[in-house]
């Protein structure tokens, strides 16, 4: 466990703009020092043989698996490394991967493999063998339960139906189900538990990259087409990477970087920046189970206590725009949600009424400093109304491994790659409490249950409704205060050409994507 002291920082913007400040300052002599090293020749990196793309990551990727992967980096990681059945169009609506589909009765579907099939890398193409075998393993039929499970909503087996069909049955009728079909296909000998000692036979999928190396701290793959090698290397401190961007040690950032830094990378002819709206959802979550996190009381002190306006000025740049429900922006299920205004008054009448006398919450968080200077500002701006926040920030591994056991009171994370209303009751009912689902702040509500199993049962334009009704419910209980959706944004080296952001923030692009010395073209 690794703690971090942060410094309190005000609430008011005087206070923020001083952090912002703080960070350019130690920006500016960080790369100042940068420049002093060039002049001494260290700023000449070693190329290794033939074209190397390098992405430089905050965080590092903790398991590449799909029936796995509940961080956005593995998730993000495993699209590159395994093909899947069904894509979702910009409106979230599935269409056609690896396989097209029909509804042969209220409980079955059936899918069938689309040809050219996607190969392996020993040439082995995708069969409906490896189909089952994958999602009979996120059921848990094999004895093992993934953290995704109930994101498969109503599913009750897989068969194989010859080599080229594959039938989904289902418990109870679900008009979304083919949406839910995006995860990675393993290849069916590989489906079981690794052998000890062994590198894992899954980890060959037969995606657009082949994975060669994973580590703690660095991910390659080779792009199956032109045989491109493509390097993850995990950099924490955002001020670092961009030294590295700048070395010609890395061609590629994404997100994580403080606004004081990206002033400065766009007056820099050596890179350029893309822009685009992002539909990572940042929040912050409660332990419902702790006897002061669970009162109500206290965490609607909290959202009124955050001016989450000032954050995104001072702390995001502007980059971002307030939160409401965790469907992203323009989802056709998402309800229109009344903000948690900023009202330092109201805060401290709710925690009197509470008998709550300067009440103090440990607030766990990573160790990325993007994050760990949100966490000051909220500490600041809190500590206004009352509220008393220690911040106690962890190597990401760390971190998250305490958000899904439990072992929290306040934590902040994002939700990235949300599609599905469903998602709803991945993270909201009571039967999706961990290892089960993601309901990581052990929120319980009969209604709201009760909201979810109808709306699973019910038509498509029934569901947005109950959709609709549950998110308002959640949204006064308030298991998460809504924080704000983050733009996208990359910086590139010059001469990097084809890569594109997408709002969930996936890097499929980078199938497309060559560095600045690729001879190659598409």
């Amino acid at each position: 466990m690794v703690f971090l002291a942060v410094r309190r920082a005000r609430g008011t913007a005087a206070g923020m703009m001083a952090v912002r400040r703080r960070g350019r300052q130690r920006a500016a002599r960080a790369l100042a020092g940068l420049s002093v090293a060039c002049l001494l020749g260290g700023c000449a990196p070693q190329q290794p043989p033939g074209p190397v793309l390098r992405v430089g990551l905050a965080q590092p990727v903790l398991d590449v698996d799909p029936r796995q992967a509940a961080d956005a980096a593995s998730a993000r990681l495993g699209r590159l490394l395994y093909s899947r059945l069904v894509e979702l169009d910009a409106d979230y609506r599935p269409r056609p991967a690896a396989a097209d589909w029909q509804q042969l009765d209220p409980l079955r579907w059936r899918f069938t493999l689309r040809t050219p099939r996607p190969r392996f890398g020993d040439g082995t193409p995708l069969s409906a063998a490896d189909v089952v075998a994958t999602y009979r393993a996120v059921l848990g039929e094999d004895g093992t339960l993934s953290p995704l499970r109930a994101e498969l909503g109503a599913l009750r087996t897989v068969r194989a139906v010859g080599d080229g069909h594959i039938d989904f049955i289902l418990d109870r009728p679900d008009a979304l189900f083919p949406a839910r079909l995006t995860l990675g296909i393993v290849r069916a000998r590989c489906a079981g538990p690794p052998v000890a000692g062994e590198r894992p036979c899954h980890y060959d999928g037969s995606g657009p990259f082949a994975l060669q190396r994973l580590s703690g701290s660095t991910v390659r793959l080779r792009r199956r087409h032109d045989g491109l090698a493509l390097v993850f290397e995990v950099v924490p401190d955002p001020t670092v990477r961009v030294l590295k961007l700048l070395r010609g040690e890395l061609d590629l950032l994404q997100n994580d970087l403080p606004p004081e830094l990206l002033t400065y990378l766009e007056r820099q002819s050596a890179v350029r920046l893309l822009r685009g709206p992002g539909n990572s959802y940042h929040y912050l979550g409660f332990n419902l189970s702790d006897p002061l996190a669970g009162d109500l009381r206290l965490r609607r002190a909290v959202a009124h206590g955050i001016d989450r306006a000032a954050l995104i000025r001072h702390l995001l740049g502007g980059a971002a725009r307030p939160a409401g429900s965790v469907l992203p922006p323009g989802h056709y299920a998402a309800a229109a949600l009344p903000a948690h205004r900023h009202d330092p008054a109201l805060a401290r009448r709710l925690l009197a009424e509470a008998g709550l006398d300067r009440p103090r919450l440990t607030y766990k968080t990573s160790t990325d400093p993007v994050r760990v200077r949100i966490a000051t500002a909220i500490q600041g701006q809190l500590a206004q109304v009352g509220i008393r926040l220690r911040v106690q920030s962890q190597e990401w591994g760390s971190f998250f491994g305490d958000v899904r056991a439990g072992e929290f009171q306040l934590y902040s994370l994002a939700w990235v790659g949300v599609t599905q209303p469903d998602v709803l009751r991945h993270l909201f009912h009571s039967a999706s409490l961990p290892p089960a689902g993601a309901n990581r702040g052990r929120f319980v509500s009969r209604r709201v249950d009760a909201l979810l199993d109808a709306a699973a049962a019910a038509g498509p334009a029934r569901q947005v409704a109950l959709y609709r009704q549950v998110q308002r419910r959640v949204h006064a209980r308030l298991p998460y205060v809504p924080l704000w959706y983050e733009d996208n944004v990359a910086v590139v080296r010059a001469g990097v050409r084809g890569y594109a952001l997408r709002p969930d923030g996936a890097w499929d692009a980078l199938e497309f994507t060559d560095p600045p010395d690729a001879t190659n073209t598409h």
